[in-house]
């Protein structure tokens, strides 16, 4: 199974990692002699995330057996309890913004973020977005805070070094190196899944911890892993920088992501001698912008602003990534003819899926 990592872990650390000029021929031929110099260049830049939260009696018992779920449900059916949570991050601005994951933060009551001296700053929340589990929290220092870089995420290649800082377990902050596994995986996640699968062992506590390349760059954040055990088997998930930085870039100038949305459910329906293949409208929420502006179950969905749709997740991104308030074009097969229709995309929702 694939999970996000546990926000129930003991505080969590991770050290944001660089490299002291170019390459060595060491690296090139057999893999670097040692990460120590990597480590101790940028450990300052990362921190240390420590979260309160606020849950029901039924939420705190999710992972016992169902049997104990029923029993302690029953006894604590009305209470209410503050659970802790834990998660890394880095400085990436010297006033203080740091990047975590939205599953560290997002629903936290209180966050409080430990420097990598001992320092202890409260943490405000200054945005988050779901889909790409990205998140940007401030803290306010009396001086200015060393800074992690980004690096191009889209120059990594399957086999290149890479290397994650965390605290797995709350047992002290760990540094494991690996090489990247694949590009470009989907996880159901969401419809900007676009992981970097990786080698380098992360477990629970490397939630929002950076994955840096040879240079000592971000080229992702720590995010998922793939176990049936709940520990690292050696896959793990990153999401990629070029992704992140840009969700941290809006996050910071409106503390939100405007993502638009058409209020349907679809499906991918697949070509015949009947129809091309396209995205089915399965269902319309009748208050949703997709009914206002015509769309009707059973429509499919064959392309928007002349780009071809076949897949329900290129639908769900091509209208996340269109601003709200803006008309698109979409082409449906009704009834074996081809119709195009204006929409006016709408500002989704933060508990809708579509």
């Amino acid at each position: 199974m694939t999970t996000m990592l546990s926000r129930r872990t003991a505080i969590a650390a991770a050290l944001a990692l660089t490299v002291p000029g170019p390459l060595s021929q060491a690296w090139a031929s057999s893999g670097p002699a040692s990460f120590a110099p990597l480590v101790k260049r940028v450990m300052p830049t990362v921190v240390n995330i420590a979260v309160t939260e606020t849950v029901s009696g039924n939420d705190a018992f999710a992972s016992l057996p169902a049997e104990l779920q029923r029993q302690f449900r029953e006894r604590f059916r009305q209470r209410r309890q503050q659970v802790t949570g834990a998660g890394s991050g880095f400085i990436i601005d010297a006033a203080g913004y740091i990047v975590t994951n939205n599953h560290v933060v997002g629903n936290a009551d209180s966050i409080l973020v430990v420097l990598s001296d001992g320092t202890e700053l409260p943490a405000k929340l200054v945005g988050t977005d779901e889909l790409t589990d990205v998140a940007v929290i401030k803290v306010v220092a009396s001086t200015p805070l060393p800074t992690a870089t980004w690096g191009d995420s889209r120059a990594l290649e399957v086999g290149d070094w890479v290397v994650a800082a965390g605290n797995p377990f709350g047992l002290g902050g760990s540094v494991t190196a690996g090489i990247v596994s694949a590009r470009g995986r989907d996880l159901g996640a969401g419809p900007f899944d676009d992981f970097i699968q990786i080698d380098a062992p992360i477990n629970p506590g490397n939630s929002g911890g950076p994955l840096f390349n040879a240079d000592g760059q971000v080229v992702g954040v720590n995010s998922a892993i793939y176990s049936p055990s709940g520990g690292s088997v050696g896959i793990g998930f990153a999401i990629p920088a070029e992704l992140v930085s840009r969700v941290v870039a809006e996050l910071r100038t409106k503390g939100r992501i405007d993502r638009g949305w058409l209020g349907v459910s679809v499906q991918d329906v697949q070509a015949s001698p009947r129809g091309p293949a396209g995205v089915g409208i399965a269902a319309v929420d009748r208050a949703g912008p997709a009914a206002k502006s015509g769309l009707r179950p059973g429509d499919i969905v064959t392309s928007i602003n002349g780009q071809p749709v076949d897949t329900a997740r290129a639908l769900i991104k091509g209208i996340a990534l269109t601003p709200p308030g803006n008309s698109v074009r979409v082409v449906v097969r009704r009834q074996g003819k081809d119709v195009e229709l204006p929409v006016t995309v709408g500002r989704r929702p933060k508990i809708e899926e579509n």
